[in-house]
């Protein structure tokens, strides 16, 4: 018995029978209901999605000698219907395939056997021509007188999935044709005509495989139903979900599950196992970073307070435990990585390392960091600058210890030119931070002149250099040059790179008011360029002529002013190894 293939079986015959294209089926059925169809019809949409059936359809309607008048449907029974759904030789049907058939010559012949009248009255000539944009330019020309002024009851039906090609080649022809575009039909849809089928057929098949069969389908239910007659090939009795993963070569939906959880847990070191399971599974690395990104983004909406689609119900646990663990901000962040190293492992020879590069820098990101969040520990803490309450937050509640700064620096961070350069006296001092914990045993020490600070100052980098080793070396040829009622000016010389770096200025300030104390408070920081020239005794800062206002400037007086409105800021930034930036 000869078996007939699932999609040619359950091909549509009626306008209505057309899944996920009514706009379409409306169209075409009120034009052969109202007696105005069109000389010409440019069908367009991603394949498998019905634009040769809807041809077809309306090739039947045309000639069907038992059409409904007030609907425009064929009957789908008489001999005129089953000759043209069959596709089987008919005077009056005629279907050519482009990609075969695209010359000039082509195109004339086309032309001439137009010129003939159709076989009766009553019926009109009808060329359906698939993959029409492989026609070429010299084609498209010798159609387009045709197009102009077509016979009496000759109709033209371009089918496509380039419509842009056609346009770019002949862009005359697109004004003379009536357009009609065809959608990718959704998910659900195609699980509920491919659940009629099964009914029809008697086949028991699991929803999580019609799931992952509309998922494999894209849009497309020719596709869909080639997949079924696939999954059936595979086994006897119902389609399961491992069946159809067998059949299709489908990375299996608990891989992606636990690759949310080794991220989920920064298990770093499960990261290259992983993918040599999935190489050693003949996985295609392409098509399972597809899939990735599609759990993230489902892991997304979950988060955003969407519930999505198309989920078999392990993945669906898997991504419902992933939404508790990451945030918005944290998603955007894996899809941004995901959307700049996707063409890359494309055309790259080692598509495997770059696999494993972009699983390894998902597994190393922290939780972002809000600001609001920063600043509520700060205040809660203000002792000590809130940096236990921040780093609690930064664990998010899971006792893990997550690095704060590669986290909270997409919302909290600046260029390291983002300070302005002067080389005249700054006139505002660092704004007043709280002061930290000081690895020195004795109490502060009160000091009121330049001399008496210069004197704590070799405390200063010794202190430093045991905490901040970089810090102490960004200080070298740094000293004392001015006290001011308790602001303390430091000169730095010509190319040190502490005028330029804040969280570092932040840090001498702080320290320093850890081991002294002004007559009146806590001791204020001034920087202010050294001469390269200047003796050490005599240090003087050196006044240059006006210079230039450069983008940096702006940037660091735009800074300067937000740090005005929120002293807070500096503080935050320094407790978490944070930069702001502008």
């Amino acid at each position: 018995m000869t078996h007939t293939a699932l999609a040619r079986k359950y091909r549509p015959t009626r306008f209505a029978d057309l899944v996920g294209q009514e706009h379409v089926a409306a169209g075409l059925s009120g034009a052969v209901a109202r007696n105005r169809v069109a000389h010409g019809y440019l069908l367009t949409g991603p394949r498998g999605v019905g634009k040769t059936t809807a041809a077809r359809i309306l090739a039947m309607a045309l000639n069907c000698e038992r059409r409904e008048p007030d609907r425009g449907e064929p009957c789908g029974d008489c001999e005129s219907c089953r000759r043209i759904w069959a596709g089987s030789a008919n005077l009056d049907v005629v279907e050519i395939d482009a990609a075969s058939n695209r010359g000039v010559d082509d195109a004339r012949d086309l032309r001439e056997r137009a010129m003939y009248a159709a076989s009766g009255p009553d019926r009109h000539k009808v060329y359906i021509v698939d993959e029409a944009h492989m026609l070429t330019r010299e084609a498209w020309n010798a159609l387009l007188k045709i197009l102009e002024e077509p016979p009496p009851r000759v109709v033209f039906v371009f089918a496509t999935t380039e419509p842009q090609k056609i346009a770019n080649t002949s862009s005359a022809v697109i004004s003379r044709l009536q357009r009609f575009d065809f959608r990718s039909i959704g998910p659900r849809a195609i699980q509920e005509r491919l659940r009629q089928v099964a009914e029809r057929e008697g086949i028991e098949v699991e929803d999580d495989a019609l799931i992952l069969i509309g998922r494999v389908a894209n849009g497309g239910l020719l596709d869909a139903l080639s997949l079924v007659d696939q999954a059936l090939i595979f086994g006897e009795g119902a389609i399961t979900a491992v069946g159809v993963r067998e059949a299709l070569g489908l990375i299996p939906d608990e891989q992606y599950g636990e690759l949310l959880d080794l991220i989920r847990e920064h298990r770093v070191d499960q990261v290259f196992p992983f993918v040599a399971r999935l190489v050693e599974q003949g996985a295609d690395l392409g098509e399972f970073l597809n899939g990735m990104a599609e759990v993230l983004r489902a892991v997304t909406l979950a988060v955003a307070g969407g519930r999505p689609e198309g989920l078999t119900e392990e993945l669906r646990e898997a991504v419902e435990r992933a939404a508790t663990a990451f945030s918005a901000g944290d998603l955007l962040r894996m899809l941004r990585l995901f959307g700049e190293l996707d063409g890359v492992i494309r055309r790259s020879g080692q598509p495997r390392l770059q696999v494993e590069t972009l699983l390894l820098q998902w597994a190393l990101l922290d939780r972002t960091l809000e600001l609001q969040e920063v600043l509520e520990g700060i205040r809660d803490n203000p002792g000590t600058g809130g940096t236990a309450a921040g780093e609690d937050r930064a664990r998010g509640g899971t006792g893990k210890t997550h690095r704060a700064a590669p986290g909270a620096r997409e919302s909290a961070e600046r260029p390291r030119s983002g300070r302005r350069r002067s080389s005249a006296p700054a006139e505002r001092p660092v704004s007043p931070t709280p002061t930290p914990a000081v690895a020195e045993s004795q109490p502060a020490t009160r000091v009121g002149s330049l001399a008496e600070v210069v004197e704590v100052w070799p405390r200063l980098l010794e202190t430093i250099g045991r905490q901040r080793r970089m810090l102490r070396e960004a200080l070298t040829g740094t000293r004392p040059i001015r006290w001011d009622q308790g602001v303390v000016t430091l000169g730095v010389p010509g190319k040190g790179p502490l005028l330029d770096d804040r969280r570092g200025q932040i840090a001498v300030q702080r320290t320093l008011q850890g081991l002294c104390e002004g007559p009146d408070g806590p001791i204020k920081l001034a920087f202010e360029r050294l001469a390269a020239d200047t003796p050490e005794e005599h240090s003087e800062p050196t006044a240059t002529g006006p210079r230039r206002q450069t983008a940096s400037d702006d940037r660091g007086a735009r800074l300067d002013a937000y740090r005005a409105l929120d002293p807070s800021l500096d503080a935050m930034a320094e407790a978490l190894d944070l930069e702001l930036r502008d």
